[in-house]
């Protein structure tokens, strides 16, 4: 059996308690490692490291940092394979999704932060001839992030990379459902020329070492992405504290077609926006709107490519659809489907457990679902379900699809088609959401800001925006 150790000051290490949690392969139900049950006492210990390691990273020199981040990206890019296989069996993602996205994102996310640190500038405000000011961004000291489950290495590399290539060092605590990962990258930590102490890499439950890096009164900045209720509490230790937050919570994102679509187009790219990763990505359209004068060809269309779709083993490459990353995840799943037929839904394709894989019975599989019949304000199309669950229903007006569209507490990304330009801005302009998708789905240029309004979160993650979160900014005045 393998075990996973914690990270801290350059070295692998066991947790202070000497306690394991079970880690299940989802594709079989099995346990097939064990990771550190952590608390605070390891994130203690971490603290200390990153305190003795900051003053020499922060004052390194910025074209220094951005190599060691370039190697770091280079090791895993080596790696890939090993990498691509780790996260697939962790995750129960499809072996072909997190080798073709997964680890190649990870990559660019340590790639793409190492050159663009080389390029944070700041401004200078002349006062005529009687002074100039000028602003000065430093590292903020000791950063917590906190990464989730869905996408396991791609979101923790996009928050470590900016972290660090910005001068901070990081406290880092991977999802205790998909720690593989993360504790390969502590393998290559060393490799790459980070200094100990600059990442340290603590495993474990949220209630222990996710509270415990919150909480923490040497961690001046916490980046959290996961549920809303999750950040919500988060909130409640770290505002009164003044720590910096960055927020980056649910969603229950709205995919509008319009009978003017480019329908070929919409219908696959929608099945993408819905299935893709078993739908459990936070970006994933699971409330689906059509224009009454389509709907019914669309939704046969729709039903007819989602039945094609395979389930099964993640490692074959002919499956699109993978394991759900847990049970009680999966139970939480077939639950809104029963609560959903409860509220009067139909079911168009799926809705039932798949316990007839050869080989893989105990695993956590479910079929991809599509209902219909609901109102747009039930709670099924409320609450996020995170998996592959969608709900389709026709309107009439924009106006009507608006009011649909932005009737949740959410409001993350939101996905439109139309071929008509005038359309799509008026649409773009009126939709609750921090992202908008016209005429496709998951475009992404790391360049961009990212993240929700409402309660998908605060503040935005991605480009120079990150490196910003990460610093303070100082102003200096002088007389001439």
């Amino acid at each position: 059996m393998q075990k996973i150790y914690n990270f801290i000051n350059g070295k692998l290490v066991a947790p202070k308690s000497g306690k394991y949690l079970d880690n299940y392969n989802p594709a079989t139900g099995k346990v097939y490692s064990l990771v550190p049950d952590s608390d605070s006492e390891d994130v203690e210990e971490a603290v200390a490291a990153a305190k003795l390691a900051f003053p020499a990273w922060r004052d390194m020199p910025t074209e220094r940092r951005s190599a060691i981040l370039i190697n770091l990206s280079e090791l895993i890019k080596k790696n890939l394979s090993i990498f691509a296989e780790a996260e697939s069996t962790d995750n129960g993602k499809p072996l072909w999704l997190a080798t073709q996205v997964d680890i190649p994102r990870a990559v660019a996310n340590f790639h793409y932060y190492a050159t663009a640190a080389l390029h944070l500038a700041t401004e200078a405000h002349p006062m005529g001839t009687t002074a100039i000011n000028y602003t000065v961004r430093t590292p903020i000291g000791i950063a917590g992030c906190i990464s989730p489950w869905n996408l396991p290495l791609y979101l923790f590399s996009w928050k470590i990379a900016p972290a660090l290539a910005s001068g901070n060092c990081v406290i880092a605590k991977p999802s205790e459902i998909t720690p593989m990962t993360a504790f390969l990258l502590s393998e290559l930590c060393n490799e790459a020329g980070i200094p100990p102490g600059v990442l340290n890499i603590i495993h474990g439950l949220g209630p222990k070492v996710g509270s415990a890096i919150v909480s923490n009164q040497h961690i001046e900045a916490i980046s959290f992405t996961g549920g809303t209720n999750t950040g919500k509490e988060i909130a409640k230790v770290a505002a009164p504290m003044f720590k910096k937050l960055s927020l980056e919570l649910g969603g229950k994102n709205p995919n509008i077609i319009f009978a003017d679509c480019n329908f070929d187009n919409a219908v696959k790219n929608t099945v993408r926006s819905s299935f893709s990763n078993q739908g459990e990505i936070c970006l994933c359209g699971s409330r689906i709107f059509v224009e009454e004068t389509l709907y019914e060809k669309f939704k046969l269309a729709f039903v007819d490519e989602v039945k094609k779709l395979k389930v099964g083993n993640p490692k074959d490459d002919a499956n699109w659809i993978g394991a759900i990353v847990s049970k009680p995840h999966l139970e939480k799943i077939l639950s809104y489907i029963d609560l959903a037929k409860q509220e009067g839904g139909k079911i168009l394709c799926g809705g039932n457990q798949l316990k007839n894989i050869n080989g893989f019975e105990d695993g956590y599989y479910i079929e991809p679902t599509i209902i219909e019949g609901l109102s747009h304000d039930c709670r099924t199309n409320q609450e996020e379900i995170f998996g592959p669950v969608v709900t389709i229903q026709p309107f009439k007006t924009v106006e009507e699809v608006l009011t649909y569209a932005n009737s949740t507490r959410y409001g993350l990304s939101s996905t439109l088609w139309t071929e008509n330009l005038t359309k799509a801005h008026q649409v773009a302009a009126k939709l609750e959401a921090g992202i908008v998708w016209i005429n496709c789905w998951l475009l992404r240029d790391l360049r961009t800001p990212f993240g929700g309004v409402k309660q998908s979160g605060v503040g935005r993650e991605g480009g120079f925006e990150a490196l910003r979160f990460f610093t303070e900014e100082k102003n200096i005045c002088i007389k001439l």
